[in-house]
């Protein structure tokens, strides 16, 4: 699960004092802006930001279907082609090495998905 967030220090108010109505206005939305991406405003997180260390999600395994080892091997038989039985178990061996991998690489996006959610 994501990690606690960081701690941010506070944003003193923007001194209206010596600045002209543009640079007031800007500073000032600079900062609220600023308040939302830490999370310090508004009740609502879903526009605070994520940073580094709150994604701990592991890099996925090493692939392990490099190379298909079926090759399309078989027999004609009646003016039907049908695959050799090692070529057949070859096929039913890399499509579950395939889906082995999607199904890793699912938890690993499943489990990214969920840290970024917070």
């Amino acid at each position: 699960m994501a990690t606690r967030g960081p701690r941010f220090t506070a944003i003193p108010s923007i001194p209206q004092q010596g600045l002209t109505d543009w640079q007031f206005n800007t500073l000032n939305a600079m900062k609220e802006n600023l308040e939302l991406l830490v999370g310090s405003r508004g009740a609502d997180n879903s526009v605070r930001a994520v940073v580094s260390g709150q994604v701990t999600v592991s890099n996925p395994a090493a692939q392990t279907m490099s190379r298909v080892t079926a090759t399309g091997s078989g027999y004609t038989l009646n003016n039907v082609t049908v695959p050799s039985l090692d070529d057949y178990t070859k096929l039913v061996s890399d499509v579950q090495l395939l889906a082995n991998d999607v199904a890793a690489l699912r938890a690993t996006v499943n489990t990214l998905i969920n840290q970024l959610k917070g």
